[in-house]
C-alpha cells in the first residue's frame, strides 16, 4: 500500500502521512523552520527499525515461549562521512531484555534482532526512483 505525505503549508512544515488505514505526522525542528510538532524524518526512519526489531523479537519470544518480562529497543543515529567524503548514516540499536533467560537465549535474541525485515532492507541496496506526476 502506498504512503501518501500531504504537506499543510498553513501549519508550516507539518506533514500528514497515511497508508490508507492509519495516519501519522512528521515535522522538522524549529532550527530548520518547522514547528517541531511531530517526529522528524530521521526519527521516523529510526523508529521503523526500532518497531520492526521489537515486533520481530516479540514474535520469536511468543513462539519459543521465552520468559521475557520487558523488551525495549533504543535507537540513535550518527551522520558521518566515509573516507571518500560520502555520507554514512550509522544506526545504533541497543536492546534491553529482562526475564529469566540463559546467556544462550539472550545471544539468540540478539541474532534474531538482525533478522527483522527492515534491518535486512537497510543493510542491502536501497534505490530511490522519483518521477513527477502530471
Amino acid at each position: 500500500m502506498p504512503i501518501e505525505a500531504q504537506l499543510d503549508r498553513s501549519q508550516g512544515s507539518l506533514t500528514t502521512l497515511s497508508n490508507g488505514r492509519h495516519h501519522w505526522r512528521a515535522d522538522v525542528g524549529q532550527a530548520l523552520g518547522g514547528g517541531d510538532l511531530a517526529p522528524d524524518p530521521h526519527d521516523l526512519l529510526d523508529s521503523a527499525l526500532a518497531a520492526c526489531t521489537a515486533l520481530t523479537l516479540e514474535l520469536y519470544i511468543r513462539r519459543k515461549k521465552l520468559p521475557v518480562t520487558r523488551l525495549q529497543v533504543l535507537m540513535e543515529h550518527k551522520e558521518l562521512k566515509n573516507e571518500a567524503g560520502q555520507p554514512v548514516y550509522r544506526m545504533e540499536r541497543r536492546l534491553a531484555i529482562e526475564g529469566s533467560l540463559s546467556s544462550e537465549e539472550r545471544q539468540r535474541l540478539l541474532e534474531i534482532a538482525g533478522k527483522c525485515p527492515i534491518h535486512k532492507i537497510l543493510e542491502g541496496e536501497v534505490q530511490v526512483h522519483t518521477e513527477l506526476l502530471p
